[in-house]
Parts: C-alpha cells; sequence; structure tokens
C-alpha cells in the first residue's frame, strides 16, 4: 500500500475522531465536566464516530449492520486508539488548553494543533498496519 493510501485511511479515521472529540467537548462543557470525565466522553465519541464512518461505506457495500460492525472493529481501532491517546496527550500538555473553555482560541489552536500531531504519527503506523493486511486493508476491497 502507498503512503496516499495510508494517509487517506488516517485522515478518515482523524475526520471521525474529530467530530467525536468536539461533540465530547461541548457537551462535557456545557454539563460543566471537569477534564477526566471530558476526556472520556470525547474518546467514547471519537470511537462511535469513527466508526460509523466507516460502517457507512461497507453497509453501502451491501454488507450487514453485523459484518460492516465486525469490520469497523478490525479496521479502525487501533488507529483511533493511537490518535485518541496523541490528540488528548496534546491537549493535557498544552498549557490552559483543557481550563481554557470553548469559546477561546487556545482551546481551538490547541485542539488543531492536536490533531496535526494525531495524523502526522499515526499515518505511518496505518502504513505498517496496512502493508501487513490489517487494518483499513481489511476494507480496502469495499471501496469504490
Amino acid at each position: 500500500m502507498t503512503w496516499g493510501t495510508a494517509a487517506s485511511a488516517t485522515l478518515h479515521c482523524l475526520t471521525g475522531c474529530a467530530i467525536g472529540e468536539v461533540l465530547g467537548m461541548v457537551i462535557a462543557t456545557a454539563l460543566g465536566w471537569h477534564n477526566l470525565p471530558s476526556i472520556l466522553l470525547a474518546v467514547a465519541l471519537a470511537f462511535v464516530f469513527g466508526y460509523a464512518l466507516t460502517m457507512r461505506g461497507l453497509i453501502r457495500a451491501g454488507l450487514t449492520w453485523r459484518s460492516a460492525l465486525r469490520l469497523a472493529l478490525a479496521a479502525d481501532t487501533v488507529s483511533i486508539l493511537i490518535m485518541e491517546i496523541i490528540d488528548n496527550g496534546v491537549m493535557l500538555i498544552v498549557p490552559g488548553a483543557m481550563d481554557t473553555g470553548l469559546a477561546t482560541l487556545l482551546f481551538w489552536s490547541a485542539l488543531a494543533f492536536s490533531l496535526l500531531v494525531a495524523f502526522v504519527i499515526t499515518t505511518p503506523i496505518n502504513k505498517w498496519i496496512i502493508g501487513r493486511g490489517k487494518g483499513h486493508a481489511v476494507i480496502h476491497a469495499y471501496h469504490h
């Protein structure tokens, strides 16, 4: 597999992660939650949206919901896990990023930076995984 395939697979996972991260942070902020429950919700939603994006394409390709879920779990789990560790780690080490609130440039800049770092680090890992017939390689036949 090529770097382009790995970058595309990583961007696909990153999209689901970003949707989940932002939604989780918005909900947690609205509820007045502290860092740990905010991160846990954001991570859970990142997995939900990451898997959902993959499943959407697989179901459109004619797979059953159960088969699509199995393939999404096989294709995305490692990638999403790595991305979540990296982007949440970056958010935690940027001074004030988690405490500043959603209405600040610091929060959104740190989040954008954390997602960029996650993409850069996860792409070569995905290339290695795909090259071994795992990760997004298991769903490549279903892409049109």
